[in-house]
């Protein structure tokens, strides 16, 4: 991680972890007034609307995913935290074609096939320990425990050691804050030298016991005749981790939120139809999954956008923007599960690094959302809840770390 990290705050400003929480009368503001805008203290360009972020997340001819500074601070500064090696993520076609290959080996369609009865094991398992409550915090007992359960099963290391992982993920994938920017790299180097210690005898312990789990196909995936070496699995893991719980942790906890307080008929409406809850899966993605966002560099001086891009520019892609745009969603700023088209989200990217864990994550909510509705008939508020003393940082903006509920079996 030794690029420069480019401050999402001094783009942003906003004024509370609650208004970066509900983004959305800025995404509004932007999309009307400054749809392609320059931020001077970042050096950036920033744009909003739904065309222009698909074209700049597509157009690797004339915005580059390599990159000397970026709004990602994914890792740390010392060498176990770097993303190195084979697997560069940060690459144009066609040299991402071999990073994306070797790193596809562990999200096959087969793999999700086999992961399924899996998921469903894990979340039967974290129901029945709260079956007896009448209020849970949804949030530790259920939203972050079940993808960080999931992603260790998955990777095939121990589950029951999660708190290490929910840890390290939280660590490595914190914002670089404007403020105090020391005390959190030094979080980032021990999380990324504790993980890399753990790991690497469990890569050493798997290539003479393979299986059915990510690091297995990661040690036997194949491309032009090269492999992973055991240093390579590790830092790719690392990554893997982040979009195996941060992400949909997010996506989870921010879907039980609106069914308390954006919508309160929802989940009896999904309850009494399941076959709505895809659906809503997209619609959260669309409207509740903030602050997607992604940068390029210009890889050649162009007008595409309407103004003068020289080469070597930051263009930062606000995709949870894009989602709002009317030209593209209908009524955008209002949540609403029966929208015929709110699967055309760019929450998950487009183009050639469009997420691999997409699937596992649309997976993990149907599976996790269906069989916590086969448990609770009815859920409510717990008063007294205030958002802002519930909010932490994270990649994917601020994100809840409790969120107390009331539930009917």
């Amino acid at each position: 991680m030794n690029n420069e990290i480019i401050s999402l705050e001094e783009i942003t400003q906003f004024q509370s972890p609650s208004d970066e929480f509900n983004p959305y009368a800025w995404y509004k503001q932007k999309l009307q007034d400054e749809p392609v805008s320059y931020n001077k203290a970042t050096n950036t360009w920033n744009v909003f609307r739904y065309n222009d972020v698909k074209r700049v997340l597509s157009d690797y001819e004339h915005f580059s995913s390599v990159r000397m500074r970026t709004t990602i601070s994914v890792g740390a500064d010392n060498d176990e935290g770097q993303h190195m090696g084979k697997i560069n993520l940060m690459s144009d076609p066609p040299d991402h074609r071999k990073s994306r290959s070797l790193l596809s080996a562990a999200f096959t369609p087969r793999s999700l096939k086999l992961w399924e009865p899996r998921i469903h094991e894990i979340v039967t398992k974290l129901l029945d320990e709260i079956e007896e409550a009448e209020v849970i915090d949804v949030v530790k007992d259920f939203t972050s425990a079940l993808p960080t359960i999931v992603i260790a099963d998955l990777l095939g290391v121990p589950s029951e050691d999660r708190q290490l992982f929910q840890q390290w993920v939280y660590d490595l994938f914190l914002p670089l804050p404007k403020e105090n920017i020391e005390n959190v790299q030094a979080l980032k180097r021990n999380a990324a030298k504790e993980y890399y210690n753990y790991l690497y005898p469990h890569i050493l312990q798997k290539r003479a016991n393979l299986s059915d789990d990510i690091i297995s196909d990661l040690i036997q995936a194949e491309v032009d005749g090269d492999r992973l070496s055991d240093d390579e699995i590790v830092r790719t893991t690392m990554f893997i981790l982040g979009a195996g719980i941060e992400t949909t942790s997010h996506l989870l906890a921010n879907t039980f939120y609106s069914f308390l307080y954006d919508n309160d008929q929802i989940y009896g409406e999904v309850q009494a139809n399941r076959k709505l809850l895809p659906n809503t899966v997209e619609e959260m993605l669309r409207y509740r999954f903030h602050i997607a966002k992604m940068d390029r560099t210009v890889k050649q001086d162009n007008q595409l956008l309407g103004v003068d891009l020289k080469k070597g520019d930051v263009v930062v892609t606000w995709m949870s923007a894009a989602n709002m745009d009317e030209a593209v969603f209908e009524n955008p700023f209002t949540l609403d599960i029966h929208r015929p088209n709110n699967k055309q989200h760019l929450t998950f990217g487009n183009g050639p690094h469009f997420c691999l864990g997409a699937p596992l994550a649309r997976l993990e909510a149907n599976i996790g959302i269906g069989l916590f509705m086969d448990k609770f008939s009815r859920i409510e508020p717990v008063p007294g809840f205030r958002l802002e003393d519930s909010l932490m940082p994270s990649a994917a903006g601020q994100m809840l770390s409790t969120l107390p509920v009331r539930v009917y079996s």
